[in-house]
C-alpha cells in the first residue's frame, strides 16, 4: 500500500501490556505535532473509545460495521477532543465477528480492503487533509481481528511491560508476524518496541529492559513509558493523558515517543 498514510498495528497478545494506553496517548501526541491521525479500535472491551472521551451510547457506526462491510473507515471515524485526532469506535458487537467472517473467503483481507479503499478515498479529495497515521488497537489475543490488523499495516509497534512475564509470548508474536510477513502481507515490519511502566528503582525493569534490548536489538525504542499513576488515571476521565496532565511524566513520554516514531518513518521513506 502507498501513499501518505502510514498503518501501524499496536499488537501484543498479552492484556495489560499498555496497547490502548499507547494507541490513546501515541496518538494524542502524533496530533499534537501536528500529524492527523485515526485509532481505528478493534477491540471489543472498546477501552480506546472510552479513553478518549466517545460513550457507549455516541458510537453508532463501529469498526464492526467497517469488518462487516457495511461501512467505510471514513465513515465510521469520529473526532474526538483532540484537534487532529478522530477514532473509529468499537464496542462488543466485535464478539460475534469471527463466527460471522468464518465462511468468508476474504476473512484475512476485511480490514486490509478497508483501508485500501480509505487511500483512495483520500486521493479522490485533495481539498481535504488527509489522515498521516492510521494506528489499530489490537484486542489482547492472536485472534482474527488481529491477524486482520497485521495484515492490513505497513509495521507493528509492540508494547511490553516491564514486568516477570514481559518476555513470554515475544518470541511466538515475534513467529506470527514473520509468518503473516512471509504469507499474507510481505511488507509487514516491526515499526518499533516501547517498554512501557518503566521503574528505574527497580532491578526487575533493568533486568527486563536489557533482554528485550538483546532479543529486539535496535527496534526498541530510547524512549521507555515511566510508571506513572496519571496515566492510569486518565482513561476514567475519558482524556488521554497530554489533556489530562500535560506536565506529568507520561506525557513526556509519549511525546518523546512520538517524535521517536515520527523519525523512524522519515528514516524508512529516505531509504
Amino acid at each position: 500500500m502507498t501513499g501518505t498514510l502510514r498503518v501501524l498495528a499496536i499488537s501484543n497478545q498479552k492484556g495489560g501490556v499498555g496497547k490502548t494506553t499507547t494507541a490513546i496517548n501515541l496518538g494524542t501526541a502524533l496530533a499534537a505535532v501536528g500529524e492527523k491521525v485515526l485509532i481505528l479500535d478493534i477491540d471489543p472491551q472498546g477501552n480506546a473509545s472510552t479513553g478518549v472521551g466517545i460513550a457507549e451510547e455516541a458510537r453508532p457506526v463501529t469498526s464492526f460495521d467497517v469488518l462487516s462491510g457495511k461501512s467505510s473507515i471514513a465513515k465510521a471515524a469520529v473526532r474526538t477532543l483532540v484537534p487532529n485526532l478522530s477514532i473509529v469506535p468499537a464496542n462488543s458487537d466485535l464478539v460475534g465477528l469471527e463466527a460471522e467472517m468464518m465462511e468468508a473467503g476474504n476473512r484475512p483481507f476485511r480490514l486490509r480492503d478497508a483501508v485500501t479503499a480509505l487511500i483512495a478515498d483520500q486521493r479522490a479529495r485533495p481539498n481535504e487533509v488527509p489522515y498521516n497515521y492510521l494506528l489499530i488497537d489490537c484486542p489482547p489475543s492472536l485472534n482474527l481481528l488481529t491477524l486482520n490488523a497485521m495484515v492490513a499495516a505497513h509495521a507493528v509497534l509492540v508494547p511490553v511491560q516491564c514486568e516477570f512475564f514481559a518476555l513470554e509470548g515475544i518470541s511466538q508474536l515475534k513467529e506470527t508476524i514473520d509468518q503473516i510477513k512471509a504469507t499474507l502481507n510481505p511488507g509487514l515490519e516491526i515499526q518499533g518496541v516501547v517498554l512501557t511502566m518503566h521503574d528505574s528503582r527497580t532491578a526487575l525493569s533493568k533486568e527486563v529492559e536489557t533482554e528485550v534490548r538483546a532479543f529486539f536489538g535496535p527496534k526498541v525504542y530510547a524512549t521507555m513509558i515511566r510508571r506513572n499513576v496519571k496515566v492510569a488515571e486518565a482513561p476514567s476521565h475519558g482524556k488521554p493523558i497530554l489533556i489530562y496532565d500535560y506536565d506529568c511524566h507520561g506525557s513526556q513520554d509519549y511525546i518523546k515517543l512520538a517524535t521517536e516514531v515520527i523519525q523512524r518513518e522519515r528514516q524508512l521513506r529516505a531509504a
